[in-house]
């Protein structure tokens, strides 16, 4: 049974985290799949959305596996695996191509860290949500701190972080923790469909857009503006703006 099912179809690549012994549970040979996965996109050069979702319908992916990450004593060989996970969260934030969590059931500690790194989220109306990390003498180690101020806030942040308070997912949705629910049965027909319709976006465009987004964030305002009006005059000169400008006219004859 391979720990994560891979399916591409229609310029969609989706994923599904199968360890249901460990709930999910992320672990090296975890990483290992979602680092095969990410060469195998990259060098495919045709996927526009990567799915992730769990099996079955209890978890989505919980915490990083702590009985497989309890060798790990020494302070330079806990920063080594964070760091590696670390990366593929990176990976997952500047690729070209849209990234979207599915989320099927429960999901807490570094599987909530995770779902930060996505760029979409849509979950079923009874997935619950916990940042654990604290009940273990923790912090997040994957860039859960940064990610969860950019989406909810500070103050927001620090309760969920300090009070392990299960989040349900009208919560998540209320607060912007994700973007969209439904009915768990119909979950992955939604999900497929929202897909759908984001693989319209060319490459080169979505990874501008996610670029253009994170920029503004940090970049004083006037250099956001500045640098929006360069790449948007960058685009226009593209020849598919042209063939979608002709087709748009063309369909209005």
């Amino acid at each position: 049974m391979a720990v994560v099912d891979v399916k591409k179809k229609k310029h969609i690549c989706w994923a599904e985290v199968n360890r249901p012994e460990s709930k999910n549970a992320i672990d090296f040979e975890v990483m290992d799949r979602l680092e095969q996965t990410l060469d195998e996109i990259e060098k495919n050069g045709a996927i526009r959305v990567f799915i992730l979702s769990g099996a079955g319908h209890q978890y989505f992916a919980t915490r990083g596996n702590i009985k497989a990450f309890s060798h790990l004593k020494t302070k330079e060989e806990g920063k080594k695996m964070a760091g590696r996970m670390t990366a593929i969260l990176e990976r997952l934030e500047e690729n070209r191509f849209w990234t979207m969590a599915c989320i099927n059931g429960e999901v807490y500690g570094g599987g909530c860290e995770l779902l930060l790194a996505f760029d979409f989220a849509i979950a079923s109306k009874t997935a619950t949500f916990s940042f654990t990390q604290a009940s273990l003498g923790l912090p997040p180690g994957w860039g859960g701190v940064t990610r969860l101020v950019e989406r909810v806030g500070r103050s927001r942040a620090l309760e969920w972080l300090g009070s392990n308070v299960i989040i349900s997912s009208d919560d998540a949705l209320q607060t912007g923790l994700i973007n969209k629910q439904s009915i768990t049965s119909e979950l992955r027909r939604n999900t497929w469909e929202w897909a759908l319709k984001l693989s319209r976006v060319d490459p080169d465009l979505i990874q501008e857009l996610k670029t253009g987004t994170k920029k503004a964030l940090y970049l004083p305002r006037d250099e956001s503006l500045q640098r929006e009006l360069d790449q948007f005059a960058q685009f226009w000169a593209t020849p598919q703006h042209h063939e979608k400008v002709a087709d748009f006219l063309e369909s209005r004859k």
